[in-house]
């Protein structure tokens, strides 16, 4: 039932159910309104609830109805020369703080703290001082779990000290205050300007994803958890591997550092070379086409495509799950292996390999993308050293054309200097067999990047050419 509870300076709206005690209901009000639920007295239709055991069914009250809450005056028994900065005065000040909606105190919250600390004597800081505050949470923990719950980066400030914590609670008011205007501008807004409708569409939007985000919280809370992959154990040609269950792969996949732990490269058939595609794209070595698999001491018979940068070990594809009839029965947390009529369970979180944390396929990525950096980097340098070596072959040809004492000094030259690590002197050799000289052969396989094809077919066409 929804009722509307209400008091002399607050009033909210309360979904509760029927059944429910009036000692838990008033439980409830004191923490949605800051009342002290011993001194609470509740009104319905006039006439005051006193039996804390019944139900609110019991007690007459109805889907609709207006409660009203009274707070009995304790004070009056106090000396008015108590002090107010006393010990047993912070617990009713963190009772009187509502932490869950520190991120902005609304005008109401104000008052209500003035005139709480009006009357505690008016001595001290306010309860909106920063310093205050951060007292209040160091030494109420409960409080700090309810703001590290409810407010997490103001919790992490809390954490680093009183001058973040200031920052950030500053900041927060001001983005609070800020959106108070707005939606002011908004309400007084022309309801037919553009830019008014724009405002209007994304606090609808806002206020409803909120909304599905509340309701998702409320009765679907497993939703936010984090869902482990499925992997089992096995071994592949007699060492142990974790292999990731994936019915949405076409084939079965390996790593090559796992196919080195396997001993299994020696295998690899490198005529199934390709790339593979699909989150990214990623180099395949080439295929093992057949290599015994061990799951729960039975042998099945299972082909690798070997991946050359592949974060998981193995991946037991959709290639294997068809052929050996498998079924992933979740309900018994089994892999079930139709063909051999055997079961072999999935691993817990503990036994997961690292592969699986998110932090860690980041890292990798990271790795990754460096290590395509540098080597852009080091094909970067090679292309300059080429072109130098190139210019400087084209200077000393030139200077080289006059006589043959020339040409031969340049052949020295070019002789005696350092090959890059593209050019090997079997290539020189075979294009000197040919008919050039080894300083047109450096030249041409410099040029070409080693490739000995294309640098004598560059040497034959400019002969050609010349002729």
């Amino acid at each position: 039932m929804l009722l509307s509870v209400t008091t002399d300076s607050d009033s909210c709206s309360l979904e509760v159910s029927g059944d429910l005690e009036l000692e838990n209901f008033k439980a409830l009000c004191e923490a949605e309104i800051n009342v002290s639920s011993s001194s609470m007295t509740v009104i319905v239709n006039g006439i005051p609830l006193v039996d804390d055991k019944k139900s609110l069914d019991q007690l007459g009250v109805k889907d609709g109805d207006l409660v009203m809450i009274v707070q009995a005056d304790q004070r009056s028994s106090a000396s008015p020369t108590s002090a107010p900065a006393t010990s047993s005065s912070i617990p009713e000040a963190v009772a009187q703080f509502d932490f869950s909606s520190i991120q902005v105190p609304s005008s109401s919250t104000h008052a209500t703290t003035h005139a709480s600390t009006s009357r505690a004597g008016g001595a001290g800081a306010s309860e909106d001082d920063p310093a205050v505050i951060l007292d209040l949470l160091k030494t109420h923990p409960e409080q700090m779990g309810r703001l590290r719950h409810n407010n997490p980066p103001l919790a992490e400030a809390a954490m680093r000290g009183l001058e973040e914590f200031t920052r950030v609670l500053k900041e927060q008011h001001e983005a609070k205050v800020e959106k108070e205007c707005q939606r002011i501008r908004m309400l007084t807004s022309d309801p037919f300007d553009a830019e008014a409708q724009k405002l209007i569409a994304c606090e609808i939007k806002k206020q409803n994803i909120d909304a599905n985000m509340e309701a998702a919280m409320e009765y679907n809370p497993e939703s936010f958890g984090t869902v482990q992959m499925l992997y089992i154990n096995c071994s592949v040609n007699g060492h142990p591997v974790k292999a990731f269950i994936d019915s949405g792969a076409q084939t079965t996949i390996m790593s090559e550092v796992c196919a080195k732990r396997c001993n299994i490269m020696r295998l690899v058939d490198q005529r199934w070379a390709g790339i593979a595609k699909g989150i990214g794209t990623q180099k395949i070595l080439g295929r093992v086409h057949m290599v015994q698999l061990e799951i729960e001491k039975v042998f099945l018979a299972s082909s690798f495509s070997i991946l050359q940068e592949q974060a998981m070990d193995m991946l037991l594809g959709l290639d294997m799950l068809k052929r050996h009839q498998m079924v992933i029965d979740l309900q018994r947390n089994v892999l079930q292996i139709g063909t051999t009529n055997t079961s072999t369970r999935f691993l817990c979180d503990a036994e997961l390999p690292e592969c699986t944390r998110l932090t860690q396929g980041s890292d990798l990525r990271n790795e990754e993308q460096a290590k395509m950096e540098s080597e852009q980097q080091a094909r970067e340098a090679e292309d300059q050293a080429i072109a130098r070596a190139m210019s400087e072959s084209a200077t000393e040809a030139a200077s080289s054309r006059p006589g043959d004492g020339g040409a031969a000094a340049s052949a020295s030259s070019s002789a005696g200097a350092a090959l890059t690590p593209n050019v090997s002197e079997a290539d020189i050799s075979e294009i000197v067999a040919v008919g050039f000289t080894r300083e047109e052969a450096i030249v041409e396989l410099q040029t070409h990047n080693g490739n000995k094809t294309q640098a004598i077919a560059s040497l034959f066409a400019k002969r050609f050419s010349f002729k």
